[in-house]
């Protein structure tokens, strides 16, 4: 379904992280309408009452699982980061929440099904270029002690990847995480292979969004939550995107 004046509805599904707090990582391809990196902090509400204890129990039985998936209604995916002029940013959508892959057996999490996800905070959103970043990039954010690192997506072919880890350096402030920090890894290159993995610990440099200073710090993963690259093999569509790459099953992701 296309909106004459702008971008077309669909439905866009997310990789659900965190335990501190609840982070959506929207899943994208290169090709209309799902070509835009969109990580969304939000709150999980049911009858106009949050529910996010719902989320945090259900996680905490399955601590072995690395991630869990959102399944909104169709809707813009733009409007989350381009203002309406009539009715401005997207805050709120009705979605259910799967505990694993809901494309690859996930199940609907009890409690969590047609619920309204409530946007608190835009982490970060950019739609492709087409233009690939030189060196290895991620993007920080988290809540608290809880720290993600989520890899810069930018040109085909690329990855999608999500990682929690611990920092060590001149941490930003909690008002610099929220604008926004860009993490290079100057001694690798943007590939799924030289990724940050398993318990990497690599020498990097930070930028606060609007910041003029760099930061010097030490990443170390603590874990790989979410891993995906088939799927932002090309930007034309074909059924070979959807098989299993070498590097998901090293991971194992599947």
């Amino acid at each position: 379904m296309h909106d004459h004046h702008g971008p077309a509805k669909a439905v866009h599904n997310m990789c659900l992280v965190g335990e501190h707090g609840i982070f959506l990582s929207h899943l994208p391809m290169f090709m209309p309408p799902h070509d835009a990196q969109v990580i969304l902090e939000a709150t999980f509400l049911s009858n106009g009452k949050t529910v996010d204890s719902a989320y945090a129990a259900d996680r905490a039985k399955h601590r072995n699982l690395r991630f869990y998936t959102v399944q909104p209604e169709e809707f813009v995916l733009q409007g989350l980061f381009q203002p309406d002029p009539t009715h401005g940013l997207r805050t709120q959508f009705k979605a259910t929440v799967f505990r694993g892959h809901l494309e690859k057996g996930g199940t609907p999490v009890e409690g969590l099904q047609n619920i309204d996800v409530q946007v608190k905070r835009l982490v970060h959103a950019h739609t492709f270029s087409g233009d690939r970043l030189a060196p290895l990039t991620y993007l920080l954010f988290g809540a608290g002690t809880e720290l993600l690192l989520a890899h810069c997506i930018s040109g085909a072919p690329d990855f999608d990847q999500i990682v929690s880890v611990t920092v060590k350096g001149p941490l930003p402030a909690a008002d610099e995480l929220q604008r926004g920090v860009t993490i290079e890894v100057p001694a690798r290159s943007n590939e799924p292979a030289h990724r940050l993995q398993g318990k990497d610990t690599a020498a990097v440099r930070g930028h606060v969004t609007g910041a003029h200073q760099f930061l010097d710090l030490t990443i170390t993963v603590q874990s790989e939550l979410y891993f995906e690259e088939g799927e932002l093999s090309s930007t034309k569509m074909s059924a070979a995107m959807f098989d299993q790459t070498r590097e998901e099953k090293k991971a194992g992701f599947v």
